[in-house]
């Protein structure tokens, strides 16, 4: 999955590292020899 914002979450799926995008230029992140899995952003609507 490419990155395409700044803000964006990914997760290492082997190794379960994540890391936040601070500068997003294209490409897809990658991790112990496999792409990261974009995290998706939970809805809370208690703020």
């Amino acid at each position: 999955m490419a990155v395409r914002k700044v803000g964006e979450k990914y997760r290492c799926n082997i190794c379960h590292n994540e890391v936040t995008v601070t500068k997003a230029g294209g490409g897809t992140l990658v991790c112990c020899g496999a792409a990261m899995e974009k995290i998706q952003e939970k809805f809370d609507p208690s703020g």
